[in-house]
């Protein structure tokens, strides 16, 4: 019995999200899909992107590479790695696992997109073969009425303002759940601590909506707010005076100081000084600078819309602030306006009234877009590294360079070196 995890084609969609980590790496309500995966302790095959098949293989082996799966065998479960990753996802894959080997096909289906399979008729390879579209491909889009095939409504990302809707909807949901697995001490009602955590005592904790969660080595600075839900990484640094209310997760390595309101941090970003951070999802090793601020709420209070690469979509959401690639940058007293967002690898400047292009300049205020060459990224990925110890590979460096041949269209119209 074996799981095939499937990086589809509309992972695209979710740029700036998912351009520079597996789409299963994607934290949302503090859990990655690949955090499910692994929990269930069965093999599990990944098909990934091109340009994340090495870091796939070194910093997550418990995806192993499909090419080494038995050729003629087939998996119980083919699935999107776009599911989102929530309690009711891994409840839902624990039953299917448990289904007798008669059972009939079932699809998994979210807003009539196929995500998942349960006993698909193809072996892995010819699975392979078909390559990431094979569950759209495959897909009855009219099966007839004696057809066995069930479908089964699940839940998934297909925008990044997914990741921040799914994100509040579940994310109480799954600390209790990471709270039951692992072992924390419970310093007071609703709130949890690894090892070496010591909270001051002028820290207001709030946990009225939801748990507090603070991993092993977390340092909170005095005259802070930590209201709940709230989940902080290993080795995150609250700064003194900070306010982070109503839904924050901050990965592990990070630095947070200001106020943010109900956003996801991935490993390694800093946003230690004053500035506000809200309903908005920010890649690994960003660094927004003093004062950088953003909106995540209309002037008319009206529901936003995005303008993605795939075109115009409306959110439903009164609520959403940005999306913040990898490797980003934003100067001191940078603002983001409501709802856009910033690619891979950019650098941003003064007001942020539209969406950045990956490897940019962006200091549209003062007339200057321009792209940013893959070198320079390289050399300030090295000096990143460097400071946190952390060592920079081959794969990392080939990366950068991946990206920025996969982000040209993000860049088209800008004059310079691209």
């Amino acid at each position: 019995m074996s799981i095939f995890l499937v990086e589809d084609p509309k992972v695209d969609l979710l740029h700036p999200v998912a351009t520079a980590r597996l789409c299963a790496a994607v934290t949302c309500g503090g859990l990655r899909l690949v955090d499910l995966i692994e929990t269930l302790n069965i093999p599990t095959y990944s098909l990934a992107r091109t340009h994340l098949q090495a870091i796939q293989r070194l910093d997550h082996p418990v995806l192993q590479d499909p090419k080494n799966a038995p050729k003629d065998s087939h998996p119980k479960l083919v699935l999107s790695a776009r599911l989102a990753p929530t309690v009711e996802t891994l409840k839902t894959l624990e039953k299917l696992l448990k289904e007798p080997n008669d059972t009939p096909t079932t699809w998994l289906v979210d807003r009539g997109i196929p995500v998942g399979v349960l006993h698909p008729n193809e072996s892995y390879e010819a699975i392979l073969n078909q390559g990431r579209g094979y569950l759209e491909a495959r897909f009855p889009k009219n099966p007839p009425p004696e057809s066995p095939t069930q479908t089964l409504a699940v839940n998934s990302f297909q925008y990044p303002h997914d990741v921040i809707r799914t994100h509040m909807a579940n994310f109480a949901a799954n600390l209790q759940w990471l709270i039951a697995r692992r072992e924390y001490q419970q310093i007071r009602d609703g709130v949890f601590v690894g090892k070496g955590v010591k909270i001051p005592d002028w820290v207001c904790l709030d946990v009225d909506a939801g748990p507090i969660v603070l991993e092993d080595g977390v340092q909170v600075g005095p005259f802070s707010l930590l209201r709940g839900p709230l989940y902080l990484g290993r080795k995150c640094k609250v700064l003194e005076h900070a306010s982070l209310k109503d839904g924050v997760c901050a990965g592990h390595t990070t630095k947070i100081g200001g106020e943010v309101e109900a956003s996801i941090i991935e490993p390694y970003t800093n946003k230690q000084h004053h500035g506000f951070l809200g309903h908005s999802y920010v890649g690994s090793w960003v660094n927004l600078g003093a004062g950088t601020c953003t909106s995540d709420l209309k002037n008319t209070y009206g529901l936003i819309s995005i303008d993605y690469p795939a075109g115009r979509i409306a959110t439903g959401m009164q609520f959403l602030g940005c999306f913040i690639g990898d490797y980003s940058k934003s100067a001191i007293n940078t603002s983001i306006f409501t709802g856009k967002w910033i690619g891979v690898c950019s650098a941003m400047y003064g007001f942020v009234t539209t969406n950045v292009p990956s490897f940019s300049n962006y200091a549209k205020l003062f007339g200057q877009v321009a792209p940013l060459p893959s070198s320079v990224m390289i050399s300030t990925q090295q000096r990143m590294f460097a400071r946190r110890n952390v060592e920079q590979r081959q794969c990392d460096i080939e990366l950068i360079h991946a990206l920025f041949d996969l982000t040209r269209p993000d860049r088209e119209g800008l004059i310079g070196l691209d």
